[in-house]
């Protein structure tokens, strides 16, 4: 079953080529596109475009960062025990490799603890908080980074007995409750820097630290981790992120993270790194360990120091991975067969589906996927033996599942998350009750033309504006992520210089032309269903594809439709 084709709509005002009379020292359409992502006029284009690092901002304007500092120097006069405590995913383990190794530049030597997913759940449960306390020494100072921020009572028990907590976080505060702890650090308190990532807060930690007190610790080294986790985090690419995470790819290649290093040589990057590269390639396999509940695999493949285990460690990664795509393949396709008998995408606003026998760890990649073929707010909700179901959600624009959540909180154990991406806790018994109150709140919420699948493109552009050149100038554009999209062309009237070719999971590669023009372009996934006949219009993003030592602009296409004939 196929959706309903996408609208075509433009992103703000179409592009007008102003010639050549001008000197210019990149291509117009560069500037349109950063104007369209809300650059405002008069801002220096040069400084957007190659951010230095030396323009960060004081990291003493984030709430609590001289508490925190002040909390961190007494561990380290004391020699303090030190437990740093962090999240299963990207975010969590970088935050916590992050950490470390900034603790140990000031000569300690911190434990780690990561909590497994399916037993113990987000952040700082009451299980997860005794395993750690059974497995090393009490200690002093505990560090949560990626959590904590609302865990009152967890953080009071702590406190109780005897353990200092630090937070260092980027989640929503409660609006009026605060745990009991010696420092929270969340630019989410209170600061412009709102945006940045777990990650990136322990960055600016570090760097308030060097401030105050001058180690052998050179942060620059370390901002590869940061922007891995930026990326991952699916996190704004705006301000400091996209700062940090410019300067973090560049350095990635030549990482001193041997962890980082045997991730690239496995999925087979070739000493160049984009944010694509990280998202597609780096986060999942990091993930993949969080979500088969192996966390600590992920977390000792970016601490360890050795390079001949950080390749063992990144071979299992890979395994992982391979194991929760195999999931994910069974999911979706059991998913799809569910929504065959039971759903009609022009009548149902939503999708909500369980089953007993999904993987909890993989729900949340099907729910996204679905989210995208069908254009619905989704929840997939992995049901265990017990009638509990654990469930992630993805949305559509227009659709917060936080608000969502908390109209229907009659219907659940226990919900939360951002405004695009959920979990929840719901009764079996439940889930048509939660389906229906779901699908009247979208209705309520939304019309029929928003509840329409849309692909908003930047700008139409010709085959033979198309070359290497063109894309150093786009490169500086980069890193694309959430709040600076990678840029969607079409071109119209495109044919086909031969038969496409057929590759594994039904992706396909064309040779089109355009003219006297040709391109070599790849549409993931475009086997699944019928093209139409060409000529074609095609939206499409571009990319750098390298082989064999050869350079080559490629197109990545994002939906064919058959040419509008003026």
């Amino acid at each position: 079953m196929r959706a309903q084709p996408f609208r075509w709509i433009p992103r703000g005002e179409p592009f007008q080529n102003p010639g050549n009379g001008e000197s210019r020292s990149f291509p117009p359409i560069l500037e349109h596109l950063i104007r369209q992502r809300g650059l405002p006029e008069g801002v220096d284009l040069e400084g957007y475009l190659r951010p230095r690092l030396k323009d960060l901002a004081d990291p003493f304007l984030i709430p609590d960062m001289r508490l925190a500092v002040e909390r961190i120097l007494v561990a380290i006069d004391q020699k303090q025990e030190i437990c740093i405590y962090g999240d299963y995913d990207v975010d969590g383990v970088a935050s916590i490799t992050l950490m470390r190794r900034i603790l140990m530049a000031y000569g300690l030597d911190p434990r780690h603890f990561i909590p497994r997913r399916g037993p113990e759940g987000y952040g700082l449960s009451t299980a997860a908080i005794a395993r750690c306390m059974s497995e090393g020494r009490k200690p002093d100072l505990l560090i949560t980074v990626d959590c904590g921020t609302v865990s009152v009572d967890e953080v009071a028990a702590l406190r109780a007995d005897g353990v200092d907590v630090l937070i260092v976080d980027h989640h929503e505060p409660l609006p009026s409750m605060r745990p009991a702890c010696c420092a929270l650090v969340n630019p989410k308190c209170g600061t412009e820097f709102t945006y940045l990532c777990a990650a990136g807060v322990v960055f600016k930690l570090g760097h308030a630290l060097l401030k105050t007190r001058q180690v052998d610790l050179d942060l620059k080294e370390l901002i590869d981790l940061v922007a891995v986790a930026t990326i991952s985090d699916i996190v704004p690419m705006i301000g400091e992120n996209r700062l940090m995470v410019r300067h973090g790819l560049k350095h990635l290649p030549n990482t001193m993270n041997p962890g980082l290093r045997a991730l690239q040589d496995i999925t087979g990057m070739n000493g160049s790194a984009t944010s694509m590269d990280v998202g597609f390639r780096i986060g999942p396999r990091l993930n993949a360990a969080g979500r088969m509940d192996a966390p600590e695999d992920a977390l000792a493949t970016l601490t360890t120091d050795c390079r001949r285990l950080a390749q063992e460690f990144a071979q299992k990664l890979d395994a992982y991975n391979k194991e929760r795509q195999n999931y994910e393949g069974l999911i979706r396709r059991e998913a799809v067969e569910m929504l065959t008998r039971q759903f009609d995408p022009a009548r149902d606003p939503v999708i909500v589906l369980g089953s007993r026998s999904w993987h909890h760890g993989v729900v949340g990649i099907v729910a996204s996927r679905l989210m995208r073929q069908y254009h619905k707010p989704t929840f997939v909700i992995a049901i265990d033996d017990n009638g509990v179901g654990k469930g992630s959600g993805r949305s559509i624009e227009g659709v917060s599942l936080v608000e969502a959540l908390r109209v229907c909180e009659d219907d659940l154990l226990a919900g939360g998350g951002h405004a695009m991406a959920a979990g929840l806790s719901i009764q079996e018994g439940k889930l048509d009750q939660f389906r229906e109150h779901f699908a009247e709140y979208v209705l309520q919420q939304t019309n029929e033309e928003q509840r329409q699948p849309k692909l908003t493109y930047d700008a139409e552009i010709f085959f033979d504006q198309l070359s290497l050149e063109f894309l150093a100038s786009y490169d500086l554009l980069q890193p694309f992520g959430n709040s600076n999209p990678q840029p969607v062309f079409i071109s119209r009237d495109v044919g086909l210089s031969r038969s496409p070719l057929h590759m594994k999971n039904n992706h396909l590669r064309f040779m089109l032309r355009q003219g006297y023009h040709e391109q070599d372009a790849v549409f993931f996934g475009g086997g699944e269903h019928p093209l139409p006949d060409p000529p074609w219009d095609i939206a499409f993003t571009i990319d750098r594809n390298t082989f064999r030592g050869r350079t080559t602009l490629q197109l990545i296409i994002q939906d064919v439709r058959a040419a509008e004939i003026d």
